[in-house]
């Protein structure tokens, strides 16, 4: 029989750590039919690749997105499949649009994702279709995907869902057992149909969006661990994963994530964690040195089943304005971010008063970490209607004023219309020396690209690609801090098995999720900065990644859909690469971590 898909003379990659050889692949019906020393008879193909000098590696997996509304408007999620990802995980932070109603999903995701509420809560009404998890995953499926889709429930969603929307975010309630029988019991139905896991999220930062319970945190940071363990019980029974976040203002909570996940207390089995977030903060210097042992350290103490999500690049933050979820952190941010017309926002920001609270909130000394470093000298304004401040920082602007730096930064916000001003700052992963080192900790995974959500405010959908470009960049100066084939099973085959995704791999009778790299792409032009505009989300303009030289091609299950910088016809709309993976319908390929 004629192979549908050919590719020929590429180093290729299994997924596995094994060291790279080279050899031509021969695709039919959608799975790795060939890996050949020699040629493959081209006879009837169809498409024949060309990876001379190229590489030929699994699609990456990218663990932790927010396409859950866009997915239902774009099912070919170009941003991400166009530099090699063929697998995405929806329902992360405790959000998903599994059981909620279609209001009560936009409250829920809009504001904490910056996604425009309009968008998601219209993409829900005009495609939910579906009341249950199985009725989920066959809509989900049904569409068009580009990449290959998996998920998990997210626990504020069932929380809403059992509860309503106002009590699950009312600290004086409590479930009932009647009702965390309910919650239970659903869990189980959603593992059933193929989810993951579950979703949660214990830092109240987050928002609701809409009229009705504007401002309050989401319906996951109220549940007790009393909720949480008998949650995480049915996960161990089922032997699924947990993605959570501990609170940030208690970062002993963390532990509390290591015990409930261990194998202590007469338990047969523990619960995998994959918890956010590992990074290199400006606002904790000394973290990313202790991360990695002290996760090592609990996991082999407590039995635990562990790991941080880590963004290998440096967390790079834009803003228009005060629209940044950082800002959450403070009590006057929120009070803001609140207000949405331009107006009420500017008088407030104008107002003395509320300036004088948002200043001590500002200079309270905080234990522990935080998500912004708070040093207005590190952000830079790029673009203002007054052109002489493009270049500056607020804190430059706060030293010639002689004012405070809080204060500056209000001033040219009101002054400029509040929207209007757009900067960015570096919260995180700014070392190279620490960000290579956090690439090569066992205790991390690869992850928090956060793909979908946060528009205008970060672009990490090359993540992937960023980390290779890193890796080889280092082996060309002498000072290697990962193998090339080590990073490819950092993306792949490494968060595949952790995750239970059925994916990762490019083996002889593996599912065909391919990536064609030219290395001579994998330059600067990885790191840049881009804007797109989006017809489904009314010609917004979203930061993207548009590096299309590293990219030679991507295929999902045998389908190649996007080559040398264009999609295949009918991509999104009437081709069907992608598919639903369900955990458990396909066995997972475990793979030894290799040296």
């Amino acid at each position: 029989m004629p192979y549908d898909v050919i590719i020929r003379d590429g180093l290729w990659f299994d997924g596995t750590g094994a060291a790279p050889r080279v050899r031509t692949l021969g695709i039919r019906d959608g799975v790795v039919a060939a890996v050949s020393v020699g040629q493959l008879d081209e006879t009837g193909c169809t498409d024949v690749i060309d990876a001379r000098g190229k590489w030929v590696v699994p699609g990456f997996i990218d663990v932790h997105t927010h396409y859950d509304a866009e997915v239902l408007l774009d099912p070919g999620l170009r941003e991400s499949v166009r530099h090699g990802v063929t697998t995405v995980l929806l329902g992360n932070c405790s959000l998903s649009t599994v059981y909620a109603d279609s209001e009560d999903a936009a409250d829920l995701f809009s504001r904490v994702e910056a996604v425009p509420r309009k968008y998601v809560l219209g993409a829900l009404q005009a495609h939910k279709t579906w009341s249950t998890p199985a009725e989920y995953v066959a809509a989900i499926d049904d569409l068009p995907l580009g990449p290959n889709i998996a998920s998990m429930l997210g626990h504020s969603d069932l929380r809403t869902a059992v509860l309503g929307l106002d009590r699950a975010t009312d600290e004086r309630t409590r479930p009932t057992r009647a009702e965390m029988r309910t919650m239970v019991e659903m869990l189980d139905d959603a593992l059933d149909a193929g989810l993951l896991g579950m979703s949660g999220m214990d830092a109240a930062i987050d928002k609701l969006d809409g009229e009705r319970f504007r401002s309050r945190a989401l319906p996951s940071t109220f549940a007790t661990w009393k909720e949480r363990r008998k949650l995480i019980g049915a996960l161990r029974r089922r032997r699924r994963i947990l993605q959570s976040a501990p609170d940030v203002k208690n970062p002993l909570t963390a532990l509390l994530f290591f015990l409930a996940s261990s194998r202590m207390f007469g338990r047969r089995a523990g619960v995998r964690m994959s918890l956010l977030v590992s990074a290199d903060a400006k606002s904790a210097p000394g973290a990313a040195r202790v991360f990695g042992p002290g996760t090592r350290l609990l996991n082999a103490v407590l039995g635990a089943s562990v790991r941080f999500q880590h963004l290998p690049v440096p967390f790079e933050l834009y803003s228009d304005g005060i629209d940044l979820p950082v800002f959450e952190e403070f009590g006057a941010g929120t009070a803001a971010l609140h207000l949405r017309e331009q107006l009420e926002r500017n008088e407030l920001l104008a107002d003395p008063d509320y300036r004088r609270r948002f200043r001590t909130e500002f200079d309270r000394r905080i234990l522990g970490p935080t998500l912004w470093h708070r040093d207005f000298h590190d952000a830079k304004i790029v673009a203002c209607p007054d052109a002489s401040l493009v270049g500056k920082s607020f804190g430059d602007i706060a030293d010639e004023r002689d004012c405070h730096p809080l204060d500056a930064f209000l001033d040219v916000l009101v002054e400029n219309g509040e929207r209007n001003v757009r900067w960015t700052t570096t919260v995180a992963n700014h070392r190279p020396r620490e960000l290579d080192r956090l690439a090569a900790e066992p205790s991390v995974h690869m992850g928090f690209s956060d793909a979908g959500a946060h528009l205008r405010n970060m672009a990490f959908y090359n993540y992937a690609l960023r980390l290779l470009n890193r890796t080889l960049e280092a082996d060309r100066a002498g000072r290697p801090f990962l193998s090339v084939q080590r990073a490819v099973y950092r993306l792949t085959a490494e968060v595949a098995d952790w995750f239970g995704v059925p994916a990762g791999t490019l083996r002889d009778g593996d599912r065909a999720d391919f990536v064609v790299i030219d290395p001579a792409g994998l330059d600067d032009s990885v790191d840049g900065y881009h804007e797109a505009e989006v017809d489904f989300y009314g010609g917004l303009s979203r930061m993207v990644n548009r590096n299309d030289a590293a990219v030679a091609a991507t295929g999902v299950n045998g389908v190649v859909v996007f080559r040398d910088g264009e999609f295949c016809d009918g991509y999104g709309t009437t081709v069907r690469a992608g598919r639903f993976l369900r955990a458990g319908a396909e066995p997972v390929s475990r793979v030894k971590t290799p040296v």
